[in-house]
């Protein structure tokens, strides 16, 4: 079986959150199975220049949109006899400073951007020597190779388009434009309607993907619950209801290669379950980097994250603030970007307790590696979360993690009251900060039990969410669209 991966983002080239680390694992552990693998991604700026290992090809496209031809070219990376990289060259595309956006303002011309991708997605995989069986799109932004592979293969002479399977990241993030942009798809205007991408006059990018896939995916079991109720739907959870028996939850997993605490070249000490000692010294050091007074004593709480309300980000500033004013002894470190009211918010407060709060803004790989090892627990009060990585990595680096009961985050954390042998971490229901200060005492408790708080890190850092063991369920999904 061949597999094509089509994705907006691919760790280690390009990255703005969970989906690239996804994709990036997710390839490398089905090529593990012995499954073929390719991936297609865009070319972002200084990607070739960072990888020297990426090559041009003699490749070229030129793909219409609307009513002008789009030029771009192919170039490619082997990683492995099964596993092969290409990227779609189109500097007038992806010769940008960002992503999706600049200074927090998305491009005008995104719609164009993902057809264009989509479209050279659907040239590679019918031209490929080896022809993919199942085409695996990711997000919005690949949402319509579904229908447009429906389209050449009843208009274009294609006979045997692969399987596509569509899977949900964020259903908050749909990839919703003005209705005349779908004149940019080569689609007939009559195939814009209810049953395929037509939401409130709109074309939506996701739900042509939910409308027209073989299978539907979403990166939790609970999430995958979750978005058939109104509350986070998105407003598309009646069509999730149609396609209920379509749909399925596949927790996402970590990559233990790149999040391996024993290796990690990112931090000043490796360590282990079995021997936490070089933790001790993670700590010792995050805090000394962080400006934060070194004491061992002091339990150190953390949170990696974009700072929106999607995240609880508003949550955790009450809280720490609310528990520090109130003489609580702790320290809490931060690292992210997003609403620049909570950057400003977060800077002011580590400003105010300098001794008690260190606030990095912006993105630094590295230095998340090292809050992760540092850190004693670990902060994720998501409103909602699909799947969260942070508090896997969390759990495997000893950062007890204290989440609200949500998404991913119920799948993968135990909390005590559910199983006190199995205990990983804390968890709280309502999206309150009064209901995380709750949780956050617990942790405060917790921390002056150390038979019972190295319990339960050692059962976090046993866990096991390898991605071969996720793949597996991947592999038994392409095999079941195979067989339709």
């Amino acid at each position: 079986m061949h597999v094509l991966l089509a994705t907006s983002e691919l760790n280690p080239y390009s990255k703005t959150g969970g989906l690239a680390d996804m994709v990036s694992a997710l390839s490398r552990a089905l090529a593990g199975s012995n499954l073929q693998v390719s991936v297609i991604t865009p070319l972002y700026r200084g990607m070739a220049q960072a990888h020297p290992a990426i090559e041009a090809t003699s490749w070229r496209l030129a793909i219409p949109l609307g009513d002008g031809l789009v030029e771009g070219r192919f170039h490619c990376q082997k990683l492995s006899p099964n596993l092969t990289f290409w990227f779609v060259e189109q500097a007038g595309f992806f010769d940008r400073p960002g992503i999706y956006n600049e200074g927090n303002r998305d491009y005008a011309d995104n719609a164009a951007r993902f057809i264009f991708l989509s479209r050279a997605a659907l040239i590679l995989a019918r031209h490929l020597p080896n022809p993919p069986t199942v085409l695996h799109c990711h997000d919005w932004q690949t949402g319509l190779i579904p229908i447009l592979a429906r389209h050449a293969q009843w208009h274009s002479g294609w006979a045997r388009p692969p399987q596509t399977v569509f899977t949900i990241h964020n259903l908050a993030f749909q990839g919703s434009f003005p209705a005349a942009s779908w004149g940019l798809t080569g689609l007939p205007s009559d195939w814009l309607h209810l049953e395929s991408a037509l939401h409130f006059e709109r074309v939506n990018f996701l739900k042509a993907g939910l409308t027209q896939a073989q299978a539907i995916t979403t990166v939790s079991p609970n999430y995958a619950r979750e978005i058939l109720t109104p509350e986070y739907g998105c407003g598309l959870d009646g069509l999730l209801l149609k396609r209920y028996n379509d749909l399925s939850g596949i927790l996402n997993g970590v990559d233990y290669e790149e999040w391996n605490s024993a290796s990690d070249p990112a931090l000043p000490s490796g360590f282990s379950a079995q021997d936490l000692s070089g933790k001790a010294m993670c700590k010792a050091a995050l805090q000394r980097e962080l400006g934060l007074p070194e004491d061992p004593e002091v339990p150190l709480f953390a949170n990696i994250s974009r700072l929106t309300d999607q995240k609880g980000s508003a949550l955790i500033l009450q809280t720490i603030r609310a528990l520090i004013d109130a003489g609580e002894f702790l320290q809490f470190a931060l690292l992210g970007s997003g609403e620049r009211a909570l950057e400003n918010a977060f800077a002011d407060l580590a400003k105010r307790f300098p001794n008690q709060v260190a606030a990095r803004i912006g993105f630094d790989p590295a230095l998340s590696h090292r809050i992760e090892a540092g850190a004693d627990f670990y902060l994720m009060p998501s409103r909602f979360e699909p799947c969260g990585l942070n508090q896997l990595y969390s759990l495997r680096y000893g950062a007890i993690p204290i989440v609200r009961a949500t998404g991913g985050l119920q799948d993968s954390v135990i909390d005590p009251r559910d199983n006190a042998a199995q205990a990983t971490g804390i968890k709280f229901t309502t999206y309150s900060a009064a209901a995380l200060q709750k949780a956050v005492l617990k942790a405060l408790a917790l921390w002056k039990e150390p038979a019972w708080l190295q319990h339960i890190r050692h059962n976090g850092m046993t866990a096991d969410f390898s991605w071969e063991k996720q793949a597996a369920e991947y592999v038994a999904l392409y095999e079941s669209v195979c067989r339709e």
